[in-house]
């Protein structure tokens, strides 16, 4: 694989860690701004606001630009985020500059799959997108417990300096390990991206990630009450176990990345089904230390296992602007987390149990194995047989852009 991929996969690193570290810092960024922790929780969904509002936004003004210069430009956007994070004086600046922090977030992760895809040869392609969400995956390991350790002793604003200092990390790898010639000028642009995104099979795939997963956010978000009331253990114990949710994620990713090489409607389907049996494991998983252990590896595996076939299809089914609906399928991702959190604290809120979170995100994984069987469904119409035994596609879009550079 090319060295340029570990560029991006430093700014997943950096992106992932700033997203998910504010849940271990609201009670420092609470006491020492004298607001509430619900209050403080806000902090959250302005940077999954900025997530969902940027991605497709970003991806769309900057259809027309070389893609290195669009991915350090948002690294750019990100460090500068994360600094006046650091620096914000009260309250609502810091709410604003937690908002700027997400914009670049879905619109790098979208592009930057797009420029992984064309580092390498096309039986590659899925492996390289699971390369770069590593670094994500891994910020759940390593970055966000350190993040949070220095965050407690040294102030959560010496996290965010930190992560700004990742970013600028991120910026210096992207431009030397990504040669110009390996990210071309985009020749469709913003009318070529907005008509990609008129097709129903990418509306299809998009719906399969955030009822998909939706599924891991309704369980995940209530993880913390599942393994301290139902499995015992102490909340001290929490950010280790959080850690081996990173590891399985990780395991399931790389594991996803391979086997969507071979097959990548099979194993996103195998992955939606793994999480139904995962899920509905998880109330008898949760009555022992050990097997709740187990089952957070087991989520992780399983959720992410289906994190590149997911992305790759939504490239593939937006051909000829993929950029725009890479993007938004990091807004579908953050929509599941919003959604997902929802529904599995209704679950929690009607009085059904402490786990069950995990088994409404179960009944979330069945629907989304209700609608990744419509798109297959769909693009089985789509390919009609020719006299010569041949596929071929009706109503695609055929790109119009330069030959991929491949990288060795």
């Amino acid at each position: 694989m090319p060295l340029a991929l570990l560029a991006l996969a430093v700014g997943a690193f950096g992106l992932g860690t700033t997203e998910f570290v504010m849940m271990g810092l609201l009670p420092d960024v609470a006491d020492d701004l004298h607001i509430s922790i619900p209050t403080a929780g806000h902090l959250v969904s302005a940077y999954a606001l900025g997530v969902v509002i940027g991605a497709p936004l970003l991806a769309a003004l900057t259809a027309r630009l070389p893609r290195r210069r669009v991915l350090i430009s948002l690294m750019a956007l990100f460090v500068a985020g994360n600094a006046l994070s650091a620096l914000a004086p009260g309250y609502d600046s810091l709410l604003a500059a937690r908002f700027l922090s997400g914009l670049p977030h879905g619109a790098f992760f979208g592009v930057g799959a797009v420029v992984a895809t064309g580092l390498v040869a096309p039986e590659r392609k899925a492996r390289s997108v699971s390369l770069m969400f590593m670094g994500l995956t891994v910020a759940n390991i390593a970055g966000v417990p350190v993040a949070t350790l220095m965050g407690q002793h040294l102030g959560w604003r010496a996290t965010f300096l930190g992560v700004s200092l990742i970013g600028v990390a991120a910026m210096a790898a992207v431009f030397f390990l990504i040669h110009p010639t390996q990210t071309p000028v985009p020749t469709s642009g913003l009318r070529g991206e907005l008509t990609a995104l008129r097709s129903l099979p990418v509306w299809l795939a998009l719906a399969t990630t955030v009822v998909g997963f939706g599924a891991l956010f309704s369980a995940y978000s209530y993880i913390t009450p599942m393994l301290t009331e139902s499995a015992g253990y102490g909340e001290g114990n929490v950010t280790l176990l959080l850690a081996l949710f990173g590891v399985g994620a990780t395991i399931g990713n790389l594991v996803g990345g391979r086997l969507a090489d071979h097959a990548m409607r099979g194993t996103l389907f195998g992955g939606l089904a793994s999480m139904v049996a995962v899920l509905l494991l998880f109330p008898v998983l949760m009555r022992a230390e050990w097997s709740a252990a187990a089952a957070v590896v087991l989520l992780g595996v399983a959720a992410f296992v289906t994190g590149s076939p997911l992305q790759l299809m939504v490239m593939e089914r937006a051909a000829a602007g993929p950029s725009l609906a890479s993007s938004a399928n990091q807004a579908a991702f953050n929509l599941a987390n919003a959604g997902g959190a929802w529904i599995g604290g209704v679950a929690l809120a009607a009085g059904f149990g402490v786990t069950s979170p995990a088994l409404a995100g179960a009944a979330l994984a069945v629907l989304g194995l209700g609608v990744a069987s419509v798109a297959y469904a769909v693009d089985r119409r789509r390919d009609v047989p020719t006299p010569t035994g041949q596929v071929r596609v009706v109503a695609s879009h055929v790109p119009e852009t330069a030959e991929p550079v491949h990288s060795s």
